[in-house]
Formats: C-alpha cells, sequence, structure tokens
C-alpha cells in the first residue's frame, strides 16, 4: 500500500521560512521523481517543484524558482521542500506526490500517488 504523509505546514508571517516534509512508503522509493504541488480553493493544482530519484535533477515552477529548495533523503524515504521569503501567495494546501511514470513531472496527470496535503497560510 502506497502511503504518503505530508508534514510541516502551518502559518507564517511574509518572509518567513517552512520547511516541508513527506514521509513515503509503499514503493521503491528511489527509483521515482517526486513532486511538489499546491492548490487554492476555485484554481487548478500548480505545480511547485520536482526531483528525481537519485537527487540529482530539479525542477522549480515560475514562482517559487530562487525561493523554494527540494531534496530527498532516500535513506529516509522523504522528500523535503524549504520555503524561503514566502509570500502572500504561497498560501495554498501543498501536497506531495510519486512520479512512477518519469515523465512530464511538472504535470499531475502523471503522478500517480498523493498524500492528503498540509495547509501553509502566509499572513502580513
Amino acid at each position: 500500500q502506497v502511503q504518503l504523509v505530508e508534514s510541516g505546514g502551518g502559518q507564517v508571517q511574509a518572509g518567513a521560512s517552512l520547511r516541508l516534509s513527506c514521509a513515503f512508503s509503499g514503493v521503491p522509493f528511489s527509483r521515482h521523481i517526486m513532486g511538489w504541488f499546491r492548490q487554492v480553493p476555485g484554481k487548478e493544482r500548480e505545480f511547485v517543484a520536482a526531483v528525481t530519484g537519485s537527487g540529482g535533477s530539479t525542477w522549480y515552477g515560475d514562482s517559487v524558482r530562487g525561493r523554494f529548495t527540494i531534496s530527498r533523503d532516500n535513506a529516509k524515504n522523504t522528500v523535503y521542500l524549504q520555503m524561503n521569503n514566502l509570500k502572500l501567495e504561497d498560501t495554498a494546501v501543498y501536497f506531495c506526490a510519486v512520479n512512477t511514470k518519469d515523465v512530464g513531472m511538472k504535470f499531475s496527470l502523471y503522478y500517480d500517488y498523493w498524500g492528503q496535503g498540509t495547509q501553509v497560510t502566509v499572513s502580513s
């Protein structure tokens, strides 16, 4: 059974930092792309970041590039999203997901398994 469990969300002020974690089990973790997406009510799920199985390659959405960093620890079956200089518009529910197809890493439809999400709220 595949499980992804996000943690680390919360409410912070603009300019602060948060680190999200996603603990993953059920398939060979280190083989697959892991991604982070976010969603606000009434909008489509937005790509945030993705990382290859080895951690050697990463991709970022335009709105977070330079502020967010994705990483993974395959020994702990965990992927992280370090979020710095948070802005009001970063407020969303953040989801981690697994892409076993290893293609289309910026598109949610290519991801097979999803966590339940963790809320991040940035206030002024």
